[in-house]
């Protein structure tokens, strides 16, 4: 089995593959399969990010959000809770900055916050998925340290929110991904042509 990070070099260099034309068609199709989703009918807050190193581009959803009135939300990297995130409204007149990783975000303003059990639906990046769920991020943690609370509700509730809900390319589905123990699956993962449904 390949290691963690064999797999990220290679899923990510898979993806950087992919020219500024390809990343645009597949953008616009992912998102008119999240607008068709049952899963987004009828919700009022999603967080979800902005794209960054070869991710599929979320504007065109996010736009779709603003025009039906969801409130999005965006990941923040905590300024004092170590590899923790907050999630802060994000609107079109919003002030983005750049973390310490060169990825745009919101200013942090407290009045913009939401907790993670308000939301509806977290849409997550991934670098790499399997066909049980598993999600391979960049190694910072972020998700499954904001997920593992909800996966706790989960193993009791299937209904507890919010549904975290991953996006990616179709070329980041592999066979196996080395788990963790604190890995957190996902329930559901969505790329530009189909909607994996997974028991976890």
């Amino acid at each position: 089995m390949k290691t963690r990070d064999v797999l990220r070099q290679e899923i990510r260099y898979q993806r950087s593959l992919l020219n500024a034309d390809q990343q645009a068609e597949q953008s616009l199709l992912l998102s008119k399969r999240l607008i068709k989703e049952k899963v987004v009918k009828g919700v009022k807050h999603i967080a979800i990010y902005l794209a960054n190193d070869g991710e599929l581009n979320t504007q065109p959803f996010i736009d779709w959000c603003w025009q039906n009135s969801i409130t999005v939300y965006l990941p923040v990297i905590h300024p004092f809770s170590k590899n923790n995130l907050l999630f802060l409204k994000y609107t079109e007149t919003s002030i983005l900055v750049k973390n310490k990783y060169g990825i745009l975000e919101p200013k942090l303003n407290v009045q913009d916050i939401i907790t993670v059990a308000q939301l509806d639906i977290i849409f997550t990046p991934l670098v790499a998925f399997d066909p049980y769920g598993n999600r391979l991020g960049m190694g910072g943690g972020f998700y499954d340290r904001t997920l593992s609370a909800w996966h706790d509700q989960y193993q009791q509730n299937k209904h507890a929110k919010p549904l975290p809900v991953g996006l990616a390319h179709d070329c980041q589905k592999v066979n196996t991904i080395p788990f963790e123990s604190w890995d957190i699956p996902l329930p559901k993962i969505i790329t530009p042509t189909t909607s994996y449904n997974f028991d976890i």
